[in-house]
């Protein structure tokens, strides 16, 4: 008979997941497209939340200032420098970007599929890689017309599904919220919209410009291009319309 005490398991880690995108629409005369996510174990959001309330107050910011890839301005930099490099020092957060860099090259009649469907579909592939099934998710969507209850339902059991996870426990929840609810939603914005940035090839925002030439050097990826699979600090991946046949 074994003498050896039973080791209790321990419980599932859980992370929370924000996801946003840039320039969604398909008839908004932009080239290219970003989806993102950040995320990070739930039990640091507090703590990171607080952070960025930090670099708010020291930059003489309201607490409840919102963080947006919008406002970047050359007279705002510093502030926003300070939070991509918060970003890079902090263990807990990660983000991972689709990035779809012609939207004109679509064919959504040729699959029988709305914009909103492939939309759909493009979410999935920015959520399945960072899934891990041994983990448990809580996933916000930062509140859009085109997301609604029953798709965000759908979202969850296709993403359950490809997981063999029937009975949803791995992703617990996704929800909608609004970005102003939240700071860490706010990040993933403002990364977003850096990634956006340079893949439609604007340069008319200095501001912006030192930005992502900051996330540029910590990251030492050029935000063009796909990153290894395996990267999860700021994962990158270039989507083309022959990769997922939609």
């Amino acid at each position: 008979m074994s003498t050896e005490p039973n080791t209790p398991e321990l419980p599932p880690e859980v992370f929370n997941v924000y996801c946003d995108e840039s320039c969604h629409l398909e008839n908004d005369h932009q080239k290219a497209m970003v989806l993102g996510a950040l995320w990070c174990p739930a039990s640091t959001t507090a703590k990171l939340s607080d952070g960025i309330r930090q670099i708010k107050i020291a930059h003489h910011f309201d607490r409840r200032f919102e963080i947006k890839w919008t406002k970047v301005s050359a007279g705002k930099v510093e502030f926003y420098l300070d939070l991509v490099r918060f970003f890079f020092a902090s263990s807990s957060l990660h983000f991972r970007a689709v990035i779809i860099a012609d939207k004109a090259k679509l064919r959504h009649e040729e699959h029988q599929q709305t914009h909103d469907d492939w939309y759909y579909k493009m979410h999935f592939r920015l959520l399945e890689n960072l899934l891990n099934p041994k983990a448990r998710y809580h996933i916000f969507i930062d509140i859009k017309d085109n997301w609604g209850g029953r798709k965000v339902d759908h979202l969850r059991t296709v993403l359950s599904n490809n997981l063999y996870d029937f009975s949803q426990t791995i992703v617990e929840q996704i929800q909608i919220i609004r970005s102003e609810e939240s700071e860490l939603l706010q990040l993933s914005d403002l990364l977003i919209g850096a990634v956006s940035y340079v893949n439609r090839q604007l340069w008319e925002n200095p501001g912006k410009l030192q930005v992502i030439a900051e996330i540029r050097r910590l990251s030492g990826y050029r935000l063009t291009h796909t990153t290894l699979l395996r990267e999860d600090k700021l994962n990158l991946f270039r989507w083309a319309p022959w990769e997922m046949r939609v």
